[in-house]
């Protein structure tokens, strides 16, 4: 009777540890666009018929998401194909700061789903203390644990190659994307566009960044101003990155919100280091590079092709040739 006890107690205790490891907590499939306010745009006027463009929405599953990360509840997305099979993965990093740039279903219908079209299981997060997130975001601290832990959420999906994953994140994402790539070894191939790299020099350029964000996102950000900084400045610990790694980088030369040279005296580090680079900057483009858009979409996509699902070997870094 002893050892009975004993059994059903080690049953019990293993199978409680065993369902609070499991990360993803909740998701929803959202089978119905047609009550959202952008339907009328994705349809031919006074159909229920997808204009040409948005047609791959057929193709797609859309889901929202609650998933653990540091004990808190985070809110974000899943977009896969619906077809059987195994896909690699992509994070999505979104960009901006609390409300602004928060993912929303037209965002994830039309951006991501255009990457879930192509054959991927595309995950988001909206961030601790974003889109009803628990926690409080502090714009690439402890916040970043919410993208990596991604990695991990994705082993409790189904149709998910998790060998094969990729990372794409834009401006502030792209941040995230780049401390990201130094604090796990699980990320394949990455793309960023419009990321900062150098919090020292966005905020000369824009002030504001430093009074309006970063001092009311960031911990201690009066007393440890340099230090946090230094964090979130990629550019300050290039040495840190991994080799293994591709990296896309996509810039506009006329973006004002993070300036161009921040992906060029980048590109510059990686140079130094040797690491698998390839940067493109779009003549007039935007911070969102919205004037180049479909070839934008192209290079993305043909990036992720190149190496999460072709398997094409790194490139030699390596001084070669004759």
């Amino acid at each position: 009777m002893k050892y009975l006890s004993i059994l059903i107690f080690a049953t019990i205790t293993l199978g409680c540890t065993a369902q609070k490891s499991k990360l993803l907590i909740e998701q929803t499939l959202i089978s119905d666009l047609s009550k959202e306010p952008f339907y009328s745009k994705l349809v031919k006027e006074g159909t229920s018929t997808w204009k040409k463009k948005y047609q791959y929405l057929d193709s797609i599953q859309m889901y929202d998401i609650t998933y653990q990360s540091n004990g808190l509840k985070i809110k974000g997305y899943i977009v896969k194909p619906k077809f059987p099979g195994n896909y690699p993965c992509i994070i999505y990093n979104r960009g901006g700061s609390r409300d602004f740039g928060k993912l929303n279903i037209a965002r994830v219908a039309t951006l991501l789903g255009k990457i879930a079209k192509e054959g991927y299981v595309v995950i988001a997060s909206q961030y601790r203390g974003n889109g009803g997130s628990e926690g409080k975001e502090e714009f690439g601290g402890a916040d970043i644990n919410d993208v990596i832990v991604l990695t991990n959420v994705l082993q409790e999906v189904s149709n998910t190659d998790t060998g094969k994953i990729g990372m794409y994140g834009w401006s502030r994402g792209g941040m995230m994307t780049y401390i990201a790539l130094t604090k796990t070894n699980k990320i394949k191939a990455a793309v960023v566009g419009g990321a900062p790299s150098d919090s020292f020099e966005m905020i000369k350029d824009r002030p504001e960044m430093g009074t309006k964000v970063l001092a009311e996102l960031i911990p201690n950000y009066e007393t440890e101003k340099e230090q946090e900084l230094i964090k979130r400045s990629a550019i300050r610990w290039v040495d840190k990155f991994p080799k293994d790694v591709p990296i896309l980088i996509l810039h506009g030369n006329a973006d004002w919100r993070v300036k161009p040279q921040q992906s060029l005296n980048m590109a510059l580090a990686f140079e130094e280091q040797r690491i698998p680079y390839r940067l493109i900057i779009y003549e007039g483009g935007d911070h969102g590079i919205s004037e180049h858009r479909n070839e934008v979409n192209a290079q993305i996509i043909s990036w992720f092709d190149k190496y999460l699902k072709k398997n094409i070997p790194i490139p030699n870094m390596e001084y070669h040739g004759r």
